[in-house]
């Protein structure tokens, strides 16, 4: 990269050289980037120019790098290009991506293009390609690729290793090598290290491990990618109910699965129902609409009802006319604890560290935890209400024992409403600000007017 220029400039200026049709100077500013940073520059060029003269440019790297960055473009920026180029083009790129690489534009490509491709695919590649689009989309066979190092228990290591280099430019790894026996069944697994360091006459079967983790190919993707985070895998294999070895999964895979997971709980937790992997430029108003409406919707309902509750004691708010001033600090606080809690337990599920047996553990550690923090803030707001702003011992008292209250309640259900929901098979991320908030409004609103009709005789 042009060390005396930042990215977003040499972007600027490829994409101002394709404006005004000046290829060549644009393709070699262009190679000076790695096939990454120039899927990056694509999608600008394709976003401020047109699909035709990115095309253009991208027909003009070389081959070899032109796959590579296909390989990296968002599925809309590669139907955009295949829209343009020919058959002959398309069949390239896809013979010569990774499998997994190739799965995941198929499966993106419609209907009809899949069809075109598939039938000028050999008979035993077709066969294999339709055995991993027809696996269920967040299954771990989606995911996978056949393209591994496979040895035998009787060899040596110098056949493993003359095998190694015959195969090694198609696979997607080789620092993991997998050991079949006749019937295809993973037996184990033995590293390049292994290999290197071993005497050439020692077996394959005697320096295998038997182990070895593996998944099966209809486990969850979300459940892929704990092991993967758990075992600090690079690669990982994938069996059939047989325990037939069908595919590997590697890393640089895993890393997609645990951006999309972690931005579903993201939005499942701010209230947006349905997650898209659209960006949220690319998605249309309507279809954000429809995404933040009904939880919206289902949050107004909840208030409706506090706001029935207030009503019921207005009253009560109309003889001590200072309770109404400190509503919004109780309802706050409870929803704020409540969203730490939710969080705190939310993070613990998706990574393992807290499951549902441990739901006592967490009942108890939130009880206290919140009846400390409960106390401290009620101690605040007691000095301050009696000395800062000269209301009565009762009104002060009303309103620190409803802080604690509503903090403990807040609290312990948002420590506990996401184990609930994991146990009834919601996702947990669900149980998260807006539903914590909207009920410890109406338990906070409820226990201060039940406390002001006791304390203060109203």
């Amino acid at each position: 990269m042009d060390n005396e220029k930042t990215f977003d400039e040499i972007t600027e200026e490829i994409v101002e050289l394709v404006a005004d049709k000046q290829y060549i100077k644009a393709r070699d500013l262009l190679l000076k980037n790695n096939e990454v940073d120039i899927a990056e520059i694509l999608e600008e060029i394709l976003e401020e120019v047109d699909a035709e003269r990115t095309v253009i440019l991208f027909r003009m790297l070389p081959k070899d790098v032109a796959v590579e960055v296909f390989s990296y473009l968002p599925p809309d920026d590669q139907k955009a290009i295949i829209n343009v180029i020919t058959d002959k083009e398309i069949n390239y790129i896809i013979e010569e991506m990774d499998f997994d690489d190739m799965i995941d534009v198929l499966e993106e490509l419609p209907a009809n293009l899949v069809d075109k491709i598939l039938e000028q695919t050999p008979k035993d590649e077709r066969k294999q390609i339709n055995t991993f689009l027809n696996y269920p989309e967040d299954c771990a066979g989606t995911l996978m690729t056949p393209d591994y190092i496979m040895l035998k228990m009787g060899w040596t290591v110098r056949e493993a290793m003359v095998h190694i280099k015959e195969v090694g430019m198609d696979s997607e790894t080789i620092y993991t090598c997998y050991v079949k026996d006749a019937g295809r069944r993973l037996k184990g697994i033995v590293s390049l290290r292994t290999l290197v360091i071993s005497e050439d006459d020692v077996l394959i079967k005697d320096l295998m491990h038997t182990d070895f983790v593996s998944v099966n190919v209809y486990d969850d993707r979300e459940e892929v990618s704990e092991a993967f985070t758990k075992y600090g895998f690079l690669a990982i294999p994938v069996v059939d109910n047989e325990n037939r070895l069908v595919g590997i999964i590697t890393v640089d895979d895993i890393f997609d699965v645990i951006e999309e997971e972690t931005t579903e709980d993201i939005e499942r937790m701010a209230g947006v129902i349905d997650s898209s992997d659209e960006e949220y430029l690319d998605m249309s108003v309507w279809k954000h609409v429809k995404n933040r409406l009904p939880w919206l919707f289902i949050l107004m309902c909840s208030y409706i009802i506090t706001g029935g509750i207030i009503a019921g004691f207005e009253n009560e708010l109309s003889k001590v006319i200072c309770l109404v001033a400190y509503m919004p600090m109780l309802m706050g606080t409870g929803g704020n604890s409540g969203a730490q809690s939710a969080t705190l337990i939310i993070r613990g599920l998706s990574v393992g560290d807290i499951d549902l047996k441990d739901a006592g553990k967490v009942l108890w550690k939130e009880a206290r935890v919140s009846f400390f923090i409960g106390l401290a803030l009620s101690i605040l707001n007691f000095l301050r209400i009696i000395y800062i702003e000269h209301n009565g011992v009762g009104v002060a008292l009303t309103v620190c024992i409803a802080m604690i209250a509503t903090i403990v309640a807040a609290k312990v259900l948002g420590g506990m409403l996401p184990l609930l929901a994991k146990k009834i098979g919601i996702d947990p991320a669900l149980m998260a600000s807006p539903m914590i908030a909207s009920l410890t409004d109406m338990i906070s609103v409820v226990t201060y007017f039940l406390l002001a009709s006791v304390i203060l005789s109203i």
